[in-house]
């Protein structure tokens, strides 16, 4: 098993709060890193049918049936709990690390943690495996096999699946599973076309009312189909920093795929070779650095505090953290090279922004303290950029 970073953020909110709450997409492995950490803890998985309607019916019963501490697996089935929850954490608020509850649909959750646990739970969020998780075992590939295999922890496994097989399958789990929980799809092929075309616009401004004609549905339900592509991990927006570069700027977010892997699965790309010659591949590269961000803000338990810049003038910077009050922009290149128009953007950003901090490219090349007043680092390296 990858040694998860997040483990050691989680235990420290065991030890300070009644309740942890661990969010993600399904498969991410939630469910294996708790009951890893805390083997000792009764395991309830309310996607049993039978407990579910225990948990539903007879929650009295429930929790003489299962004693505490527990972990509490899919709890956004039976949301009812957490009121229930609440009122046994305040019996003694003296006791912490009593439940452990875990969920893959992200506002259902969040809007009743809100309600009924707020200031006694800290939330966390478990993305697929990062880069550095990966390197650190041993297992990295090179990044054209690591754009076909994506970053899901099943995939890392003895004799597991291929991974055409393994997105097929986790395509049919989330329809069965969440999709047809959240929302009534009429026409499923058309949610699949709307799916696909998505992984076609890794890294851009979605144009929804563009993608009617195609899709064959309004832009208003594809706003919602969206909007429960990120409910439910598949998606993720970065938003735009609003900086005064320009008076002007576009102020959509741009989309990304949470597992990689799938967006490649989707658009088709079966091999290492093939993904090398695709032309979508620096939009997937660009999208692997992101989520690399993405995952290492939040495995130390952070605000990913992650936007974008784009200006109607051209002037666009892949991504930027703000962090301590400072702006820190990166440009993300599938280069090998370095190349001094890669930080030109880059610089005129920080010409504009008094708060802004050291430039960075992130590519496929070797390490460079300066080139041209920027760092250049190893993608697999993004992870330490990104805290330094």
């Amino acid at each position: 098993m990858i040694t998860r970073i997040i483990e050691n953020a989680i235990k420290k909110s065991v030890s300070q709060v009644p309740v942890v709450t661990i969010l993600g997409p399904r498969q991410a492995g939630k469910t294996t890193l708790v009951r890893k950490i805390f083997p000792d803890y009764t395991y309830v998985n309310l996607e049993d049918r039978v407990t579910r309607e225990l948990a539903e019916n007879d929650y009295i019963g429930f929790f003489k049936k299962f004693s505490e501490p527990m972990i509490i697996d899919e709890v956004q089935r039976v949301p009812e709990l957490l009121s229930v929850i609440q009122v046994k954490v305040d019996e003694d608020r003296r006791k912490n690390g009593r439940f452990i509850l875990t969920g893959s649909h992200q506002p259902r959750l969040r809007e009743a943690v809100a309600q009924s646990l707020a200031g006694r739970t800290t939330i966390h969020t478990l993305f697929p495996l990062s880069l550095e998780e990966i390197s650190k075992s041993g297992k990295l590939e090179d990044l054209d096999d690591n754009m076909i295999r994506g970053f899901m922890p099943e995939l890392y496994l003895d004799n597991a699946r291929d991974p055409d097989v393994y997105y097929r399958d986790y395509l049919d789990t989330y329809i069965e599973k969440d999709l047809r929980q959240m929302i009534a799809v009429k026409d499923l092929n058309a949610f699949l076309r709307f799916l696909t075309l998505l992984a076609g616009r890794v890294g851009q401004v979605v144009n929804l009312s563009g993608m009617s004609g195609e899709v064959g549905v309004s832009s208003t339900t594809l706003g919602e189909w969206l909007s429960v592509l990120e409910d439910s991990f598949v998606i993720f927006r970065l938003q735009p920093y609003f900086s005064n570069i320009s008076k002007r700027i576009v102020k959509s977010p741009k989309v990304y795929f949470t597992e990689p892997g799938l967006a490649a699965y989707l658009l088709g790309i079966e091999s290492a070779r093939q993904a090398s010659r695709d032309p979508l591949r620096g939009n997937l590269f660009e999208n692997i650095v992101v989520l690399e961000a993405m995952k290492t803000r939040l495995n130390d338990n952070k605000e990913p505090n992650l936007f974008y810049v784009r200006t109607e003038k051209g002037v666009e910077i892949d991504l930027i953290l703000k962090k301590e009050g400072m702006l820190f922009p990166f440009e993300i290149k599938s280069s090998m090279t370095p190349n001094k128009d890669f930080s030109k953007n880059m610089k005129m950003f920080c010409d504009s922004e008094v708060n802004s901090g050291g430039m960075t490219v992130v590519y496929c090349g070797d390490y460079y303290e300066s080139f041209q007043n920027c760092r250049y680092i190893h993608y697999t390296c993004t992870a330490e950029a990104i805290r330094k």
